[in-house]
Order: structure tokens, then sequence, then C-alpha cells
């Protein structure tokens, strides 16, 4: 029997064929006896547009919306037509497939949807790969899964492409039609399943903070001194009729209690000392690691992804990166004084891991916590090729996060004295560390935490009096949320529960995945950054654009929702577990966007009208007509509504349309240093010389000769 392993991508192919020996390289495969091991390229398939479901709806028009598919179709791309006729060829040698995809919904879709085209109907089995290492694939090949195990994570998959471009085609259209009907033409108004919930997240942070209106509020600090003149400081407890939540809202009473207590004595009413243990925290998650990066590092969701994926592809130094889980399978556990006795032999690990005693089980290996996949981890394969600064860096968190699971808890004596002087109340709080244990393993380039300093207290009883040597109000007030940056927003994305107040919807979502998935959320910030709904500001800070809330005002409810949403990712995750039923799935998502149509089409709604409003009209300096701001790859610029017609491109200075490019004159002389280009006479555009002429080559950056 011949076995066809079909895999994701052409490195994942070369890794497995290398393990079984199919050592053979052909044309768009690997064989070797009885085996043969190909690949795709992502996915070889992709949804047909409308267009071609009927050449009519390539042009964007109100009375041919919504647009449901009554059969749904797929292309083959034209980029990989050759490929997906290798792998359809290759069914003809094989008596069994092997799906050797990413173990994940997705990776399921990428197999399936091509043996599905492609006509397979024999037997179906799945190598399910947590890592891609030697070691790991010979335990994947041992063990491999029945098809039917996994065929209903392909019927998640093609449920939420179906849903997703239901959503997406129609609503971007209608709402991008009734924008421009009001005059705004600022680019596509894209509407997604996912992306839109998550836009209104950013919409309604940016607004609270608009909204905010800060809060003056006033404490007491008191300097207290024992009578051997060791000092220490205590903060002075609201009554609850002087204040709101703990805070006093009037600074004469606040002053009031800071005159009556300044040289006064102070009595020790209650001191009490309790040992504090912290257990380390788990390895890492995707979301996790995406927080913690953006976090320690400044690193974008997609760019942590994508690091995390050559961590485990390229390298194979980590194991599969797109998981929701954070705990580890006791089995794990077996080899893990193998894998620290590697990281051993790693010089930037090597201290941390030769203090690790893997005889210690921390509350990460938990066989009942563990879903599709485990917690990110090191997969043991010693680092011997240089990586990149992110991919370092990446690698270093992974690595501590694994190692802190063989230190000992972090203890420490946390001491509270509580002091009158008179009728007024303070407290005081000291910590002292006993054992720092994990916190070792992730102390360095400032990952440990600030907070962990010690405040160490005086030795002190109850009934102890001190002397209040000096008493002042601190001035306060409070804050507004902080703006959102990627790594809160995949935070958010993923508790979206408690945006939530129906309690019963709530409780639902607790224990979902929130809004998209482990793979998928870094990919819809990056989309909301590309199409101008968001932009990020100074400390990676993210802000929605004009355009982005008049979108959000003009949706209805349930389309803009992120408990919908999320709810309807609790519905694909049934789905892939065999428990939904996805014709329904879609069904619903098919009559929310014709309902939606119908509301729109009775009248534009006032939010884009304010929008088209609110726009201002640039004219094209060449032939009148207005120019609109669009999103290119290098940024924001100007073009000509009558493109291609009229070909004029400004560049954009902070939201108008800047001066043109100046075009280099030429000066009639070839370049004596390259001989190909010919002089020209520039200026300069930046710099202390900013607005100098200066003559240069026209070939350049290729020839760099310059004069004057």
């Amino acid at each position: 029997m011949t076995a066809l392993y079909l895999c994701e991508k052409p490195s994942q192919a070369k890794d497995i064929s290398r393990v079984l020996g199919a050592n053979h390289r052909r044309d768009g495969y690997f064989e070797g006896p009885q085996t043969i091991v190909t690949w795709c390229f992502g996915h070889l398939l992709e949804m047909a547009a409308p267009e071609d479901y009927d050449p009519e709806l390539k042009t964007w028009r109100f009375e041919t919306l919504p647009i449901i598919p009554g059969q749904w179709v797929w292309k083959v791309r034209k980029d990989a037509k050759k490929q997906y006729n290798i792998i359809v060829g290759l069914f003809k040698q094989a008596d069994e497939i092997v799906i050797s995809t990413d173990a994940d919904r997705e990776g399921e879709s990428i197999a399936r949807e091509i043996m599905d085209r492609g006509g397979w109907k024999g037997p179906i089995s799945r190598l399910w790969l947590s890592a891609l290492d030697d070691q790991s694939i010979r335990k994947a090949l041992a063990n491999r899964l029945p098809g039917e195990r996994t065929a209903a994570l392909y019927a998640a998959a093609v449920s939420r492409s179906k849903a997703d471009w239901l959503v997406g085609m129609s609503l971007s259209r209608l709402y991008t039609l009734s924008a421009r009907q009001s005059g705004y033409d600022g680019g596509v108004m894209s509407v997604g399943r996912v992306q839109t919930p998550t836009l209104k997240l950013v919409v309604d942070r940016d607004r609270a903070i608009e909204s905010f209106k800060p809060l003056p509020y006033y404490g007491v600090m008191a300097t207290f001194q024992t009578r051997d003149r060791n000092s220490f400081t205590g903060h002075w407890q609201v009554p609850d009729d002087l204040g709101d939540e703990g805070r006093c809202l009037k600074r004469a009473a606040a002053q009031a209690v800071a005159d009556r207590c300044r040289g006064k004595m102070a009595v020790i009413s209650h001191i009490v000392t309790k040992r504090v243990k912290e257990s380390a925290p788990l390895p890492y998650s995707l979301s996790a690691l995406q927080q913690e990066a953006s976090h320690r590092l400044g690193m974008g969701a997609q760019q942590v992804l994508d690091t995390a994926q050559a961590l485990y592809e390229t390298h194979k130094l980590t194991t599969y990166p797109r998981t929701d889980c954070d705990y580890l399978p006791q089995a794990q556990y077996e080899s893990a004084a193998d894998l620290i006795k590697v990281l051993k032999d790693d010089d930037e690990f090597r201290t941390i891991a030769e203090c690790a005693d893997s005889s210690i089980r921390s509350k990460a290996w938990n066989d009942n916590k563990i879903t599709a996949h485990h917690a990110i981890i090191p997969t043991g394969v010693k680092r011997n090729r240089a990586l990149d600064a992110n991919e370092s860096r990446l690698y270093g968190l992974i690595v501590r996060r694994y190692l802190a699971q063989f230190y000992p808890d972090h203890e420490y004596d946390q001491t509270t004295i509580e002091l009158a002087v008179g009728d007024d109340r303070f407290k005081s709080t000291g910590k002292r560390v006993i054992e720092t244990g994990w916190k070792l393993a992730l102390q360095k380039n400032g990952q440990q935490d600030t907070n962990d300093q010690e405040t160490v207290l005086p030795k002190l009883s109850k009934d102890d009096r001190v002397s209040v040597v000096d008493c002042r109000v601190d001035d306060k007030q409070t804050k507004p949320p902080a703006r959102y940056t990627e790594g809160t927003l995949i935070q958010a994305m993923k508790n979206v529960g408690k945006f939530v107040d129906n309690p019963a919807l709530k409780k639902r979502l607790k224990e979902t995945s929130g809004i998209g998935t482990e793979a998928t959320r870094a990919s819809i910030i990056e989309l909301l950054l590309k199409r101008g709904f968001i932009d990020k500001q100074k400390k990676n800070y993210l802000i929605s654009a004009a355009k982005a809330r008049s979108l959000i005002d003009a949706l209805p409810e349930p389309v803009k929702d992120p408990a919908t949403t999320a709810v309807w990712e609790q519905a694909l995750e049934d789905i892939a577990q065999g428990n939904g039923n996805p014709e329904r799935f879609v069904d619903d998502q098919a009559r929310m966007v014709t309902r939606l149509v119908e509301q729109v089409r009775q009248g534009v709604p006032a939010e884009l009208k304010a929008l088209g409003a609110n726009t201002h009209s640039y004219q094209c300096p060449e032939c009148g007509h207005p120019l609109v701001k669009r999103n290119g790859k290098k940024g924001f610029f100007w073009g000509c509504r009558q493109y291609p017609e009229c070909q004029v491109v400004l560049p954009d200075d902070n939201g108008k349309p800047g001066k043109p490019k100046e075009k280099a004159k030429p000066t009639g002389q070839n370049c004596p240093e390259c001989g190909q280009g010919e002089l020209v006479q520039r200026t300069v555009r930046n710099g202390k010389a900013k607005g100098k002429s200066f003559i240069g080559c026209s070939r350049y950056p290729e020839c760099s000769y310059t004069e004057g």
C-alpha cells in the first residue's frame, strides 16, 4: 500500500519525508518505498468572487444585493494550478491519504478541499503534529488518527469561510455604496464578521477616553518614626462619610487630617505578617505570547505570529504556535529532563537551566486542561543557526517561561500594619522576599516586574507607639482607560465576555474563545490597520479613524456587537467538535445579511450622510475632479477620482494632499561613474540641507554618484 502524505508547505514536507525515508525529490513531491510526500502552498483553492457567479456582479450596485450563492464554488488559485494538478495526479498512485497539514481547523481545510475537488474516495488518516523536530514527527507517525476523527474541523472551516464571504461581500458593498451616495469617497467601507466587532472595541475605548472627565481626589501620606529612628510611611484610610470608593473628594478634609496628625503619636492597632506563595506563570498560548511580546518587546500581533511560526517551522526550536492552551500534557513531563539538558548547552540559558530542578512539577502539567494543542514550549532541538533579533527575543521569552516551571514558588512575607492617630486611621504594608524562586528564570532585559522590590518595615508589636514626623496631602485624579495596543486588543478580543451586560450571555462567553481564533486575531488587526480604520500612534497605541466611527455608528447591533460574534465563534467551535449544524449556521448568516440590506435600502444611515458632509473636498490640480485619500503599500496618499484617465498622485500631509514630488531635471550629461545613467538635478528633501539643489545619477540607488 502506498501512503500519500499531504503537507501544508514544502518545508513541512521536507521534514516529514526525511523521517519517512522518502529521499527521492521529484517535481512537486518526495518519493520513497510505498511513500509519497507532497505539499501545498497554504490554500491552493480560493472562494469564487461574485463576478465568477455572474459577470454583472463585478460592478457594485445596490440592486444586486445581497449576494447569496445557490451553489458555492471554489477555484484553484492561478499561481497554484501546477501543484494542484501534481497532487491530484498523485491520487491515482495512492491507496491512502495521510493529512499532514498544520493540526488545526485551517490545516484540515487546506487538505480536504483539494481532496474534495480532486475526487478522493479512499481511506484517510491524520498526522497530528505539535512540533516538527524528528522525535515529534516519529511520535506522531506512530499515533496516526483515523480520518473521521478530525473531519468536523473541515466542516467548521468551510462554515466560517461561507459566513465571512456572505457578510464581507454584501455588507462591504452595501455600506461603501451608501457612503459614496452621501459624497464620501475615502475608500472601501469594509465590513467583516470578526473585523467589525473588533473595530467597535477600539472605537468604544477611544470615545470613553475622549469623554472622560478626571475626578480630583485627595490622599494623605504620613511618615512615621520609631524610637530607634527607623522610618516608614502609611496611607490614610478614608472613612465612609468622607469618601467615595475609598477616595476623599474634598481637599479641605484631607488637609485637616494632615494638620491634626502632624507631630502627634500613632499607636499600632493591628499588625499581621503572612507568608505568600506565588506559583510560576503558565507556559504561553499564542494570545498570551502576543500580549507579553507587545508589552515587553513592542512587537505587533502579526509580527509575533510570523516569528513564532518561523521558530516552529524553520528553526524547529519551538512547538506549534497557533494554540489557545497554556497547559502541558502529563506525558510531556517525562522528557523535561532531556529538554533542560539541551538548554544547558545554550550560552544564553545555561545558568538558569542549570538551576532548574526537573523533579519539580508545576501546575502546568494537566491533561484535563489540554485542548487540540498544548502550550508553546521549546522542542529540545539545539540552536545551531543564527536567529534574527525578533526570533531570538521571542525564543528567549518561550524558553524562560518553560524553565520557570522547574523552579520553586516565589515566596515572601507580607506585613500589614494599621495605625491610629486619634480617630484617624492609617495603613502601611511591607514585603520581604524569602525565596526568589521562578522569578530568577525571568530576570533578563527588564522582563522581571519592577513591583517586586522589597519594602521592609521595622519590627513592631501591637500597642507600640511611633511618632508622626511628617504628614502631607497628595493631590490625585482619576485616570481614563488606556488606549489599546495590539497586545491588549488581542486580550480584549479573547475576553470579550466582560463587555457583555446580559448575565446569561456573559456566562456562556466566559469559557469560549471570544472574537476570532488564536490564528486569526493578528490578521484581523493587520487588516484594520491596512484599510485605514485604525492607526498606530506613539507607544504603539491604536486609535480609530473618523470613517471607522461613522461606520460603527451606522451598523446595526448584530453586525458590530462583540457578544454576537463570540456566540458565532462558539457555534463554529461546536461544529468543529461534531455537535453543530453547518447548514443552519450559514443560513442564519444569509438571513441576517438579507435583512440588513433591506433596511439600508430604505434610506442611507444618517451617520454615513454625516461622514459625507464632513469630508473635505480637495480638487485635482490637473483636471479639477475630487481627490480621494487612499491607503497603499507605503501608506496613505491622494489620487484623482478619475483614475486611470487622470493619474495624478500626491503624498499625504497630515490628512491633506501634499505637494507633488519634484521631478528630476535632466542635465543632458551621462553619469561619469556608472556610464549608464544620466545626471539629473534634484532637491534635498530632509535634514539640515533641505531645499538645497544637487546633481545625482538617475539610476540611484543603484548608482549613488552625486556632485554639488
